[in-house]
């Protein structure tokens, strides 16, 4: 377990969604103020889409908005489990964040196209501003997996025999997401009860191996915590 997290244990989901939205909006206020831009990795997921759906109705300097993707499954680019389609319905497509500004992972191509295209992508962009991160009752985030190797000087990884479908995947690795200025995980759910505590005792599982300089928020709603 990271030193230097801070938990928020709240009563629901959508109050952890709501806790997360304001430290987003509050930190893209920040970013802009400081260097011109806000840089933000997007989660899939039920929880982040309740903070989609709040920004959505958020007002904001979308014209200095970045969005990137922290994984994304090897689909067609509008099938409905696809990432990127939840995020712009539930957000993306209802601001004004230009196109051009939205680094969505070409995964319809294939894990080794697709990882090797956004490598460039989040070579540029690094380091980020904000990385929004997820919880699987496993212990995975993004799709980075207990008991898969990656090298560990890429910047994006192709996954293959992901243990949820679909099995092909990209991934921003644990190196790339852990450059940023802040992040946070999203944790709703009893069933994430179990990884929570294993988390918390020190297991060697894939949330731990995100490990930015600065603390990492960690939003969990009371039927996650339960510890």
């Amino acid at each position: 377990m990271q030193h230097n997290s801070r938990w928020h244990t709240l009563e629901m989901a959508d109050q952890v969604a709501l806790a997360a939205c304001q430290q987003i909006l509050a930190s893209a206020e920040y970013a802009i103020a400081e260097h011109g831009r806000f840089k933000l990795v997007l989660a899939g997921g039920s929880t982040p889409e309740k903070v989609y759906r709040l920004l959505a109705q958020a007002d904001a300097d979308w014209a200095h908005w970045f969005i990137y993707y922290g994984d994304e499954r090897c689909l067609p680019a509008d099938h409905a489990d696809r990432n990127s389609l939840m995020a712009t319905q539930a957000f993306l497509e209802k601001v004004s964040i230009p196109d051009a500004q939205i680094f969505t992972i070409p995964a319809e191509l294939g894990p080794e196209p697709a990882a090797k295209k956004y490598q460039q992508i989040v070579a540029s962009a690094l380091p980020f501003d904000m990385v929004l991160l997820g919880m699987g009752e496993d212990g995975h985030t993004a799709s980075l997996f207990p008991g898969h190797q990656h090298r560990e000087d890429e910047l994006a990884h192709a996954v293959y025999n992901s243990p949820k479908p679909p099995p092909e995947r990209v991934s921003i690795s644990a190196r790339a997401l852990s450059n940023t200025r802040h992040l946070i995980f999203l944790i709703t759910g009893a069933n994430k009860q179990e990884a929570v505590r294993n988390w918390r005792s020190g297991q060697d599982l894939p949330v731990a191996t995100i490990t930015p300089e600065n603390p990492v928020d960690i939003y969990i709603d009371r039927d996650a915590y339960n510890a």
